[in-house]
């Protein structure tokens, strides 16, 4: 029996997408609609599980199955429905306040546990869904309705967390940059394990042109560096600037003025992040910005794996149970 062909147009449930006109949240549903089908998994054993946010609108907009959970607590979801339903892929979506915020704690251990999901993180720099606030991810001094004389938090770098967590699987990429980011986004599926991808997301109304100098094509090139694995770090728009390793930190050179196995060679698959820290710390404007894959380490165990081997041993040696024997069980005691 011939299977139906999935199209981009399958995927889009029959609800009005309700962003505001010209979000950056538009660009990342329309890649996410047309990667789906190249991917060859039925929509109904696909799940979009979202927090609180503008971002969390996410699984209205998918005709699939979904979940818009409570904030921050996306990964939680996530970790119960993958535990008890291996065969499902599971999508979270999160915005830097949800996941950073209120989340952060559910945000870390879903990837120190390498939970086999897919966490896609809209990082806007602002709360868009509550008017324009500042957020974890805001840079300093940026003034906000909560912060009129300028954040003085320092902002948190959601790469950096993944990493310091040692998640298997870290990626970045931008809403504008659409071909990257459906690359991006179909890596993070392939992988075995917890991925991450941060995709820079412009919010029109609340911090419209924060981060133009990574989204607008005219000075992209020379403010990203686009990884791949096992090439030279090279940017700029005619390939004229490099990224060198000097001692323990990294430096831009020029690529006229030094040999080419003096640049650094990005390696993704290494186990240790010690480098891809490095890179997940250069910041515009002192340093291009990269984007694409950081780190993929296959071969790790997953959480979900870990736990039902478990459950299946347990049953193996103990028989399936019996629920009302475990409550009667152990130290118990009647209430007068």
């Amino acid at each position: 029996m011939n299977l139906p062909v999935l199209k981009a147009a399958d995927f889009a449930s029959d609800q009005d997408v309700r962003w505001c006109p010209g979000c950056g949240d538009y660009s990342i549903l329309a890649q996410m609609k047309k990667v789906l089908p190249e991917l060859g998994f039925p929509r109904e054993k696909t799940v979009f599980i979202s927090g609180i946010g503008c971002s969390s609108r996410f699984p209205y907009y998918m005709n699939t199955y979904g979940m818009h959970s409570i904030h921050g607590r996306a990964p939680t979801f996530a970790t119960g429905l993958k535990s008890t339903r291996p065969e499902l892929m599971v999508w979270v979506i999160t915005g830097d306040g949800d996941a950073l915020s209120i989340g952060g704690n559910h945000f870390i251990h879903c990837l120190r546990r390498n939970l086999d999901v897919n966490i896609v993180l809209f990082n806007n720099r602002i709360y868009g869904l509550t008017k324009g606030q500042y957020s974890p991810t805001s840079v300093e001094g940026q003034i906000t309705k909560s912060t009129p004389m300028g954040a003085i938090d320092h902002p948190l770098s959601p790469l950096s967390v993944a990493l310091a967590a040692e998640a298997t699987f870290v990626a970045r990429s931008i809403d504008a940059h659409v071909k990257h980011l459906g690359e991006t986004l179909k890596a993070a599926a392939a992988h075995k394990g917890t991925s991450l991808v941060e995709v820079y997301q412009n919010c029109n109304v609340f911090n419209d042109g924060a981060m133009a100098y990574a989204q607008e094509r005219k000075q992209r090139a020379d403010n990203i560096v686009e990884l791949e694995h096992g090439k030279p770090l090279i940017f700029g728009a005619k390939g004229e600037k490099g990224i060198r390793l000097t001692g323990n930190h990294l430096e831009v050179v020029n690529t006229e003025d030094v040999p080419s196995d003096d640049l650094l060679i990005h390696d993704a698959h290494d186990p240790n992040p010690a480098i891809q820290m490095m890179l997940a710390r250069m910041r515009y404007p002192e340093m291009p910005e990269p984007i694409g894959v950081l780190r993929c380490v296959e071969g790790v165990a997953t959480y979900n794996d870990q736990i039902n081997e478990q459950v299946t041993t347990a049953k193996a040696k103990k028989g399936e149970g019996d629920l009302m024997a475990l409550f009667n069980s152990g130290d118990t005691w009647q209430v007068a």
